[in-house]
């Protein structure tokens, strides 16, 4: 079954050396090599170096010639310039790894954080919004995220003008968390500057992305996703209708979190995400006790089960391959098809179906979306 292979299920055991850590850096860096992919080598293979050797074998089977791990130095001078910045690297099943982020399909293998990394043991609410915020907007930001904080909860945002921005500076003494689409280092907007400086006193800075990435326009909704799964819940203030925060209340509500929005005019486009959300079913908030009526009581923390040993990859001959991978492309198409269904179709067994998929996902013929689906990757025209 694919979720077998969900790291929630069998988390890794994390690197307990320098060379573990800087294998599994070098693994996670290393071409065609995504999350979920990442975590099938790992889970096969039983080690980030073990992995390493068995991929240019794996992506020679695929018909990628020349296949080249992520070479040792290049992993460590992300290292080198992390450790310049006073950056820690935090592994899946680290003490300091946010159990919350768990619950995502693809939680990262690898997390960069600078600060103080106690607002990680708190209790944790994000606040997003409009980069345009109006001064009514900024205003309730501010006055929300300084009454949630005094409740004893830590604010999660994403270091953006407007409400994130205003979240953030409500609580610089109590902490704050920023999540980066780039690097831990790479401040942006550039206004912000001072902000994300000021912040890593009392909260952190944190990131998925290498040291020294400039951000993309991509990286955001995936930076998204870290938001909404750091927090309990997510407050929506001013988004439009089209927006990166109404991505980040969808992508809570994909990982169980409660969306709460404040309402604001029907004829302010500002406000017309947080309207149709409230339409949909968000709660309205108004203040912070809103908020904290909507929270179940704190969970306790969730404790990591010792990952169980995969079995052996079964052996099977080139042409018993081949034909595992033309029957896995003629069932995959355009159009997403989840892998768990995939596994039934063919009448096959995990155990035997996975291997070959990450075969064909390193051959970059299929690719992995979120939730478990799989597609097809088309030629170009």
């Amino acid at each position: 079954m694919a979720e077998d292979y969900h790291p929630s299920t069998h988390p890794p055991l994390p690197p307990t050396t320098e060379d573990g850590r800087l294998s599994w850096l070098r693994l996670l860096r290393s071409r065609r090599v995504g999350i979920a992919t990442f975590y099938r080598l790992l889970t096969e293979h039983g080690s980030a170096e073990q992995a390493l050797s068995a991929l240019p074998g794996i992506a020679a089977e695929a018909g990628v010639t020349n296949y080249a791990p992520c070479p040792a130095e290049t992993a460590r001078a992300e290292m080198r310039a992390a450790a310049a910045l006073g950056a820690r690297m935090v592994c899946l099943g680290d003490r300091h790894y946010p159990r919350d982020l768990l619950d995502l399909d693809d939680p990262p293998p690898i997390l960069w954080i600078l600060g103080e990394v106690s607002v990680l043991y708190r209790p944790r609410i994000a606040v997003v919004g409009a980069r345009n915020a109006s001064s009514l907007g900024t205003r309730m930001a501010r006055a929300l995220a300084a009454d949630l904080a005094s409740a004893g909860y830590v604010i999660v945002s994403g270091l953006a003008r407007g409400i994130d921005a205003a979240a953030h500076a409500a609580v610089l003494d109590q902490g704050t968390i920023a999540v980066m689409a780039g690097g831990v280092d790479m401040l942006y907007p550039a206004e912000n500057a001072g902000l994300a400086d000021a912040l890593v006193a009392q909260g952190l800075r944190l990131s998925e992305q290498p040291v020294g990435l400039q951000p993309q326009a991509r990286h955001f909704p995936r930076r998204n996703r870290l938001i909404s799964g750091l927090a309990r819940a997510v407050v929506v203030i001013e988004a439009a209708g089209r927006s990166g925060s109404l991505i980040t209340a969808r992508t809570a509500l994909d990982q169980g979190r409660e969306v709460l929005a404040v309402p604001g005019h029907p004829m302010d486009g500002r406000s017309a995400g947080c309207n149709m959300l409230i339409r949909d079913g968000a709660r309205l908030v108004r203040n912070a006790q809103d908020v904290i009526e909507a929270l179940s009581p704190i969970e306790a923390a969730k404790v990591l089960a010792a990952e169980v040993p995969a079995a052996p990859a079964e052996h099977r001959s080139l042409a018993e391959t081949a034909m595992l991978h033309d029957a896995i492309l003629d069932r995959l198409g355009p159009t997403p098809l989840a892998e768990d269904q995939l596994i039934r179709d063919l009448g096959g067994q995990a155990k035997v179906v996975s291997p070959a998929l990450v075969d064909l996902e390193l051959a970059g013929q299929i690719e992995r979306q979120a939730g478990g689906l799989l597609a097809r990757r088309m030629p170009q025209a």
